[in-house]
C-alpha cells in the first residue's frame, strides 16, 4: 500500500513539474526581415507587433539580413519598435546596411552572426549616389535620436568633471551616415562607419555574436521558450509586392500607355482595359495600405473624366483637359502620401519628394514608352503582335474590289470635318457622311479637308491647304 502512495505522489509530483515548466516557457515573437525595406515591410511590421501582443509574447525577435531600403518605411518601423512595450531584439544574420542599421539600433538589443556587418546608412538614390546633404542631415538627427532614446549615464567625479556613458553613443550611429564627423579612435573622416561584430561589441552597438535565433535566445537568458513566427499571407505578400516604389512606377507606366493607345484607336478596347486593371493594382494595396483615401481616388477618377469630355466632347484643349490632367497628377502623388484630408503634419518632405518623383518617372517613361511601342510593335515590319491587326493592303490593281467601289472615287474629293478628328473621326463630302481618319493625327470640326487616299475601304484625310 505504501509502495502504491509512493508511485501516485511521484506522478502528481511529475504533472506538477511538467505544468510549471509549461508554465514558466516565455513566448517569443519572431519576425523575418530578410529583403529591402519597402512600405510592404513596414506593414508587415504593424501586423507582426498586433500577433504578438494578441499571443502576450514576452520577447519580439527579429531575424535580419538587408542591404537597406526606404528612409520613410524605416523610420516608421523604428518608430514602432522604440514605442513597443515587449522587448525588442535583433539578430542580424550577416548584413544590417542602411535602414537595417537604423531599425537595429531601435532593438533593446543587437546580436550578431560573425562575419556580419552593421552601418553605412548614408541616403542614396535608386543609382547609389548619396543624396544633397538636407537629406543626410535628416537621417543623422534620426539616427543620433534613435541612439540616444536608450538613455545614458552621467557621472560627476570628484574633481567635478560630467562624464556621460551612452548606452548607444549618438556620435557613432551619426558617423554611420556622414563621412565628415570624427569620432576618436572609432572612426576616420572621410569614410562612413560599419561596424564588424567585435568593433560593434567594442563600441556598444552589439551585445553578442550567435549562429542562430536559438543562441540568440540563450544570451538574453531565454531556455525555456514556445516560438511564435509571422507569416504573411499570400494576399499580404501580393500587397507588398504592389506597394513597392518600382512597381508603382510601372503600374503608373501602364496606365497613361493604356490611355494613350485607346486615344488612338476609336472605340473601346484593349489599351483601356490595360489602364483600367493598372489603376486598380495602383490604388487597391494603398488603400488597404490606408494611404490612398476614397477622395484621393475620387480626384483620379474625376481627372479621368475630364480628360475624356475633353478629347470626345470639346474641340480644341483648354480648361477641362488641364484640370484632369492635374487632378489625376495629384490623385496619384496623394496617394503615396500619408496625410489625411490634407493634413500633412508628420509627412517628411523626403516622403513628398519620392511620391512626386515616383508618378513624374512613371508618366514620362509610360509617355515614352507608349510612343515607342507604338511604333515598333503593331508594325507590319518588326511588330511582335503584328498579328493582332490587318496590315495588308489589298490593292485593286491585284483584283481585290471592296463592296463599297464608289469610295475609290472619293480621292482628291474635297468636304468639311463634321466632328474631330482625333485621329478617327466622320466627314461630309457633298452632303455625304464618311468615317475618315485624319493622317496628321488631328483635325478640329468643320475644318477643310481633302482625301488623300483610299486604302480598304477607309479613308484618310488631310487638311486643304486651298
Amino acid at each position: 500500500m505504501k509502495l502504491k502512495n509512493f508511485w501516485i505522489l511521484l506522478f502528481v509530483l511529475a504533472t506538477l513539474a511538467a505544468f510549471a515548466q509549461e508554465a514558466n516557457k516565455k513566448k517569443v515573437f519572431l519576425l523575418n526581415i530578410k529583403s529591402e525595406i519597402t512600405p510592404g515591410t513596414r506593414r508587415q511590421v504593424s501586423q507582426a507587433f498586433a500577433e504578438a501582443d494578441s499571443v502576450k509574447a514576452d520577447v519580439f525577435l527579429i531575424h535580419m539580413n538587408t542591404y537597406g531600403g526606404t528612409v520613410v518605411d524605416a523610420d516608421s518601423i523604428r518608430t514602432r519598435i522604440l514605442q513597443s512595450k515587449i522587448p525588442v531584439y535583433v539578430f542580424v544574420d550577416n548584413n544590417a546596411a542602411s535602414a537595417g542599421a537604423l531599425i537595429s539600433i531601435a532593438c533593446d538589443g543587437i546580436y550578431m552572426r560573425p562575419g556580419g556587418s552593421i552601418g553605412a546608412a548614408t541616403v542614396v538614390n535608386q543609382t547609389g549616389a548619396a543624396m544633397p546633404d538636407k537629406y543626410q542631415s535628416y537621417m543623422r538627427s534620426t539616427m543620433r535620436a534613435t541612439a540616444e532614446a536608450h538613455g545614458k549615464d552621467t557621472t560627476i567625479t570628484a574633481s567635478g568633471d560630467t562624464i556621460i556613458d551612452w548606452f548607444r553613443d549618438p556620435r557613432i550611429a551619426e558617423a554611420m551616415v556622414d563621412e565628415r564627423i570624427f569620432v576618436e579612435g572609432v572612426s576616420d573622416t572621410g569614410q562612413v562607419l560599419t561596424f564588424t561584430p567585435s568593433e560593434a561589441i567594442k563600441n556598444g552597438f552589439c551585445e553578442g555574436t550567435a549562429e542562430n535565433v536559438d543562441e540568440v535566445l540563450q544570451q538574453i537568458g531565454i531556455d525555456n521558450y514556445e516560438l511564435f513566427e509571422y507569416e504573411p499571407s499570400f494576399i499580404e505578400k501580393i500587397i507588398g509586392f504592389l506597394v513597392h516604389p518600382m512597381v508603382s512606377g510601372l503600374l503608373i507606366m501602364a496606365i497613361v500607355g493604356g490611355i494613350y493607345f485607346e486615344m488612338q484607336s476609336p472605340g473601346i478596347g484593349f489599351p483601356l482595359g490595360i489602364a483600367i486593371l493598372a489603376a486598380l493594382l495602383y490604388f487597391m494595396p494603398l488603400y488597404l495600405e490606408g494611404l490612398a483615401e476614397h477622395w484621393e481616388i475620387a480626384l483620379f477618377i474625376v481627372g479621368l473624366i475630364l480628360i475624356a469630355v475633353e478629347i470626345f466632347v470639346i474641340p480644341g484643349f483648354g480648361v477641362a483637359g488641364a484640370l484632369g490632367i492635374l487632378f489625376v497628377f495629384v490623385g496619384l502623388v496623394l496617394s503615396l502620401i500619408d496625410n489625411v484630408n490634407f493634413d500633412f503634419e508628420g509627412v517628411e518632405m523626403e516622403g513628398v519628394g519620392k511620391a512626386i518623383a515616383t508618378v513624374v518617372i512613371g508618366v514620362f517613361s509610360g509617355f515614352v514608352l507608349a510612343l515607342y511601342l507604338g511604333k515598333r510593335m503593331f508594325t507590319a515590319e518588326h511588330g511582335m503582335f503584328k498579328n493582332f491587326a490587318l496590315n495588308t493592303v489589298q490593292h485593286v490593281n491585284e483584283g481585290f474590289v471592296s463592296v463599297e467601289t464608289r469610295l475609290f472615287d472619293l480621292k482628291g474629293k474635297k468636304g468639311i470635318a463634321q466632328t474631330v478628328l482625333r485621329p478617327g473621326g466622320k466627314i461630309n463630302i457633298e452632303g455625304e457622311v464618311y468615317d475618315a481618319v485624319a493622317i496628321t493625327g488631328f483635325i478640329d470640326k468643320d475644318e477643310k479637308i481633302v482625301v488623300a487616299r483610299v486604302e480598304a475601304t477607309q479613308l484618310y484625310v488631310e487638311l486643304d491647304e486651298e
